[in-house]
């Protein structure tokens, strides 16, 4: 669970994030959407600790990410928007890093990274660098990563990006599976319907400012509208 309650966030005069108050629960797939600029990826690195927030808190499985830091970064894994990063590793040198750092056993995290490399198709690339791989390549090893180290919580930041059509619908079954064992899934994603046929509810960020959050269903009955989550984002964002 994700509980982030009346953060802000301010650069000079702009507001990025103004006094949201936003719970993702156990058990759920949740999406995080808004228009380029919205403050999805400013939330989501205060979330993960990359970013300090400047007014509220945020929690993880009930751990502070600003007080109790290394206790909540051990509930969450996190595939970044963009995964260039650690580009003079090769692929496993990578994965052993992770496993490292989580204090993952080497005969468990070798097992689990032969399962999920080749789940990928990345299994026969580990030993290069990673500045030779494919955008997609990267962000199929930033996946792994995450799956070597099982975390309850995921948080992923437009994780379909550069994925090819298998591996894509691949994560998406492990979203589910995962959700479906009482975990945590947060992702956003610009692909609105990839998130209306997986999430269970959403949240809508404009201009800093949380516009809704709840089922589907809800935001239909909220806004007296049958349409698509495509055509109602459209219509609460198109002033964005």
């Amino acid at each position: 669970m994700i509980q982030i309650d009346h953060v802000h966030k301010q650069y000079g005069n702009k507001i990025a994030v103004n006094d949201i108050s936003l719970t993702v629960p156990s058990g759920k797939i949740f999406a995080f959407l808004g228009p380029n600029g919205a403050g999805k990826s400013t939330t989501i690195k205060m979330v993960t600790g990359i970013l300090p927030v400047d007014t509220g808190s945020i929690t993880i499985n009930g751990k502070d990410i600003a007080s109790d830091t290394i206790a909540a970064k051990q509930e969450f894994g996190y595939v970044p928007d963009s995964p260039d990063l650690f580009l003079r590793l090769n692929g496993l040198d990578y994965l052993h890093f992770i496993g490292d750092i989580y204090g993952i056993d080497r005969d468990v995290r070798t097992e689990r990274i032969e399962q999920y490399a080749k789940m990928f198709s990345i299994y026969e690339a580990l030993g290069d660098q990673i500045k030779t791989y494919s955008h997609g390549m990267r962000q199929k090893l930033f996946i792994t990563g995450m799956l070597v180290q099982q975390p309850s919580v995921w948080i992923l930041d437009e994780p379909m990006t550069g994925l090819d059509p298998k591996s894509s619908y691949q994560l998406k079954e492990l979203m589910r599976q995962h959700a479906a064992n009482g975990n945590t899934v947060f992702f956003s994603s610009h692909v609105l319907e990839v998130v209306e046929q997986l999430c269970d509810e959403v949240a809508i960020i404009r201009k800093g400012e949380l516009l809704f959050q709840g089922t589907l269903p809800k935001m239909r009955e909220r806004f007296q509208s049958d349409e698509s989550l495509e055509h109602i984002f459209l219509e609460l964002t198109q002033d964005a």
